[in-house]
């Protein structure tokens, strides 16, 4: 039996078509909800380049709320601030009762790179905005090239304003490149088979012509859960 390729590079085309039950102002709404992210207050030496919210879930198809916890992961997968609980602000309403990221999150995991529990996995929700200025790049990895701890991670691009860099890269497990390419499309989105290779992604900087600016994503986790 063929073994599916460890990650999927899916056009934004392909997931608005996912989307078409919901109308063109649904989902600006939602991605606007990216404009009402607070500082991460888990960055090292004061920095604030990176916004973020965070909500848990189980079940991919019914998204039940878990009481909001910690985000936890090993120093092994994430030596930049790995080995500590990080209390994130939640998700607001709006956001985690979104009918679009519902469809979002179920039509993510169909296209998994491989088995996954829809009815009784954890689902992790993570809003980001990267911010670059002219006295500081933003940095969407300042881990570098890593793991995030999951059986499988959805990178889905939300848009960007007055920056350039903020590469994709995909690397297998001898750390040889599999593919390295910019999303600049909403939507366009990337999933990975975590436990099968790395990733990373180049620092952001201020285009030609800007002072400051913004890239937004949504990172999807999926992984098994053990509590039941």
């Amino acid at each position: 039996m063929t073994t599916a390729a460890p990650y999927l590079h899916i056009p934004a085309a392909e997931t608005l078509g996912a989307l078409a039950a919901h109308s063109e102002e649904e989902l600006k709404s939602f991605r606007e909800t990216w404009e009402d992210l607070p500082v991460d207050a888990y960055l090292k030496d004061g920095a604030d380049f990176r916004r973020r919210r965070y909500g848990s879930f189980r079940g991919v198809d019914r998204m039940e709320p878990d009481a909001q916890g910690a985000f936890h992961q090993s120093v092994e997968v994430n030596a930049f601030v790995g080995g500590i609980d990080r209390h994130f602000p939640p998700l607001a309403e709006e956001s985690a009762s979104s009918a679009v990221l519902r469809t979002l999150v179920a039509a993510l995991a169909d296209r998994l790179p491989g088995e996954f529990d829809r009815e009784n996995g954890g689902v992790g929700l993570h809003q980001i905005r990267i911010t670059a200025t002219r006295d500081a790049e933003g940095l969407p990895a300042p881990e570098g090239i890593h793991e995030d701890g999951h059986h499988f991670v959805a990178q889905v691009f939300m848009g960007r304003s007055g920056v350039q860099g903020g590469t994709s890269q995909i690397y297998d497990r001898e750390h040889r490149p599999l593919l390295r390419t910019t999303l600049t499309e909403p939507f366009e989105t990337i999933i990975i088979d975590d436990r099968r290779v790395f990733h990373g992604v180049d620092a952001i900087e201020p285009a030609d012509g800007y002072r400051s600016g913004v890239r937004d994503m949504l990172l999807v986790d999926f992984f098994p859960r053990h509590d039941g």
